[in-house]
């Protein structure tokens, strides 16, 4: 019932922040762009996607090396459609990765290890990416108005996720799962599906730990990669200003990148974070001099990419299906 009525308030948002700009301005904004334009918008998330998947298949055990890269990238996204339109705190596509690598005969707990690391050095790389944001809206912004308000309440909020992006490492280091088990026993929990799988945990957590302890190459070349896709973000913000006619700068398009991928974090209880995203898109532009016509065109204008890649991972979600042959 609070997802329905939280998706409700998202759409009001939406729709007041609309109406307050006013349609007629919004379209005029929108009209100038051609065919042309929404396909050059769309190629800085064609770019995210293709390198966050290499970013996650360098993490993969020797058994998924078979699997063809394009697979990889159509189980991606596939599960990157459930992050983006359930609230799961951007979690709840990832088992989805692991189920449907299974169907490549990547066995079930390697392909897990993978989503796990993956979304670690992914999370390690968007903090940093955030950080970089920040450090540029001070330069860019100052510390004073509500601009450096902003800005200031951004870096303690990062010092929080940072903190914690460490601290579940740790526990990766030390048994996250079977942590995770022993707790749930001594809450006097027993749940059945994990009882019945403690060596598939033990062993989970046993592979997490040897790509940690043997593998450092690969765990800093997949921060890399993720962090280059986060850059792409801003490439998608300096290409959006640029052909909504507004002054394009690179510094100040990572800064809004970040900022944006910031917003959009702290919102995940909201689905699809409408309205939050929306709106934290136009002040973000407001507080870099660009109108509110530009910010909320902006911010409509990420939305269609969304919607455009929902309807991609829709399709790879179907993909996999085709041609398989039934294992179990």
């Amino acid at each position: 019932m609070l997802r329905y009525l939280l998706l409700a308030l998202g759409i009001l948002t939406l729709g007041l922040l609309v109406w307050h700009i006013g349609p007629g301005h919004i379209y005029d904004a929108a009209a100038k762009l051609g065919p042309v334009a929404l396909f050059v918008i769309l190629i800085p998330s064609i770019l995210m996607y293709a390198v966050e998947a290499y970013g996650w298949k360098v993490t993969l055990g020797p058994s998924a090396q078979a699997v063809p890269f394009w697979r990889l990238l159509a189980i991606r996204t596939a599960g990157e459609v459930v992050n983006m339109t359930t609230p799961t705190a951007y979690v709840g596509g990832e088992p989805l990765k692991a189920y449907l690598l299974k169907k490549h005969n990547v066995p079930i707990v390697e392909g897990l290890a993978s989503v796990v690391i993956a979304k670690t050095t992914m999370t390690i790389a968007e903090v940093l990416f955030i950080l970089l944001g920040i450090a540029l809206g001070f330069w860019m912004l100052g510390v004073n108005g509500t601009s450096g308000q902003v800005v200031v309440a951004g870096v303690l909020s990062v010092g929080l996720l940072l903190f914690g992006t460490a601290g579940f490492m740790l526990m990766q280091r030390r048994g996250l799962f079977t942590w995770i088990l022993e707790t749930l026993r001594k809450c006097g929990l027993w749940i059945g599906f994990l009882e019945a799988r403690e060596d598939q945990l033990r062993s989970l957590d046993q592979t997490i730990l040897n790509f940690y302890s043997h593998h450092h190459g690969a765990f800093y070349a997949s921060t890399g990669l993720f962090f280059l896709g986060w850059m792409a973000e801003a490439l998608e913000v300096f290409v959006i200003v640029y052909y909504l006619g507004g002054p394009a700068s690179l510094l100040s398009a990572i800064s809004i990148g970040a900022l944006s991928v910031f917003i959009k974090g702290g919102t995940f209880f909201i689905p699809g974070s409408l309205g939050a995203q929306d709106g934290g898109n136009l002040l973000l532009l407001k507080a870099f001099g660009y109108s509110d016509v530009t910010g909320i065109t902006f911010a409509l204008l990420r939305r269609f990419r969304e919607l455009v890649w929902i309807g991609i991972g829709l399709l790879c979600l179907a993909l996999p299906r085709k041609g398989e042959s039934r294992q179990e």
